[in-house]
């Protein structure tokens, strides 16, 4: 009797491999349990339980999400250790704590606040998706680090913040009246957030302006 013996199998191309599964397109991805093990023992960050890997904002940082065309027009206003992640077309500015509660009141005193803007700030009770880490895969359309944090510093002392107004409380500094500053001088241009929102704004500004422009005009 013959016996019909099949061909060898052929290896699963890009497409064969995403119809076939989350095990056999992932096979080559970080395990989060080191994923997790990276922010928490190594950067000492909070991450939220659950199975996907997520940082918890409000507690050493809160995060500026902004386009990503905008975002690398701004980071002329960082240091060149504070993080910023990339996740899809959007990017990811880490700031200091308590910025996200600033925020309204900042745009307001830079005559932003009329204006709509696709710039906001995740804080206190907040959630991101946890970036790949720096030397692990991580899998199809997961945020990335553009500047990754660096184990064993500090992150606080990277991060843009209001500091540079010590001398006044966040709701004085952001007065328009007598007793505030104007924004585009004195302590108050010395702050890097003051700084950083006001350029990423005008940047998320341009940025609608151009796509608003560029749009094909509707007749009815």
């Amino acid at each position: 009797m013959a016996l019909s013996v099949p061909h060898p199998r052929q290896p699963l191309d890009r497409r064969d491999a995403h119809d076939a599964g989350p095990d056999v397109r992932d096979a080559g991805t970080a395990d989060p349990a080191a994923v997790r093990c990276w922010y928490e023992n190594g950067l000492g960050w909070a991450v939220a339980p659950g199975p996907d890997v997520r940082l918890l904002t409000g507690l050493r940082f809160d995060v500026l999400e902004l386009p990503a065309e905008a975002g690398f027009a701004s980071l002329r206003q960082l240091g060149p250790r504070a993080p910023v992640a990339l996740h899809g077309e959007t990017m990811r500015l880490f700031v200091a704590a308590g910025s996200a509660d600033e925020l309204p009141g900042l745009l307001d005193w830079l005559e932003w606040g009329d204006i709509p803007l696709d710039l906001r700030a995740i804080g206190a009770g907040g959630l991101v998706d946890a970036p790949t880490p720096p030397g692990m895969a991580g899998p199809r359309g997961a945020a990335v680090w553009l500047r990754p944090p660096e184990p064993g510093y500090e992150v606080e002392a990277t991060l843009p913040s209001l500091t540079a107004v010590p001398a006044l409380a966040p709701s004085a500094a952001l007065c328009t009246g007598g007793s505030g500053t104007d924004p585009h001088s004195g302590s108050a241009a010395g702050s890097d957030l003051v700084r950083l929102v006001d350029t990423a704004a005008t940047q998320v500004h341009r940025v609608r302006l151009w796509r608003t422009s560029s749009q094909p005009l509707a007749f009815s």
